[in-house]
Order: structure tokens, then sequence, then C-alpha cells
């Protein structure tokens, strides 16, 4: 009988050992996962960080290169071609403000949407039995 006793401790102890691993996988599972979410976390927001900071970059070197650009063909200018050259920038630009203010006036003002009118369409009567037309039959030889 005392070994029926022991078999059925030990098989007991087994049987709550297999329960506190699966309790303890649950948790640690649980903590797992926490700890994924957060870095996923942490990883967008330092994404999203780093692409502010190169869109800043790039941002600022194309306005550098940009200058840069600029500077490299005025200084290959003679001080005639950089006044002509600014002329037609400065007619380019009062070219660009009236075709903006033109489109600005083109667009109807909130007053001056006009509201389409209501049209009142009569239904024919159906007291009337509709009959259907007649049909001759046609056959194809």
């Amino acid at each position: 009988m005392a070994l029926f006793d022991d078999l059925n401790e030990s098989m007991r102890k087994v049987i709550l050992a297999g329960v506190g691993a699966v309790a303890l996988g649950a948790e640690k599972s649980q903590d797992l996962l926490e700890d994924l979410v957060k870095k996923g976390e942490e990883t967008i927001e330092q994404g999203k960080t780093l692409n502010d900071e190169l869109t800043r970059k790039v941002r600022e070197t194309a306005e550098s290169a940009s200058d840069e650009v600029l500077r490299n063909k005025f200084r290959g200018m003679t001080a005639e071609e950089r006044a002509e050259w600014l002329a037609r920038a400065a007619k380019i630009s009062e070219d660009l403000e009236a075709e903006d203010a033109a489109a600005q006036e083109d667009e109807p003002e909130e007053s001056e949407v006009v509201e389409p009118e209501e049209v009142e369409v009569e239904t024919p009567a159906t007291d009337a039995p509709v009959e259907p037309e007649e049909v001759e039959d046609v056959s194809v030889e």
C-alpha cells in the first residue's frame, strides 16, 4: 500500500508541476508580450524621430545646394548679366503673383454660389390599369 501511496503522491506532484509550469509559462509569455509591445512602440517613436530628422537634413541640404548652385552661376556672370538675370527673376515673380490674384478672383465667393432651383415633377396617375402592348410574333426562318 505504501508503494501505491508513493505512486499517488508522485503523480499528484507531476500534475501540480505541470499546472505550475503552464501558469509560469503564461505569466512569462504575458511579460514577454508586454516587453515586445513596449519595444515596438519605442521603435515606432524612434523611427518617427529619425524620419523627421532626416527630412529636416534633406531640406537643409537641398537649400544649401540650391544656394551654392546659384552662387556659382552668379560667379560666372558679369555685373550686367547679374542685373539682367535679377530683372528676369523679378518679372517672373510678378507674373506668378498676377496669376495667383486672377485665380483667386475666378473662384466664386460663398455668397456668389448659385443654388439649383427645385423643379416639381408630375407623376403619372396610376389609377387606370396599364395593359401590355401587343407584340407581333416574328419568327426567323
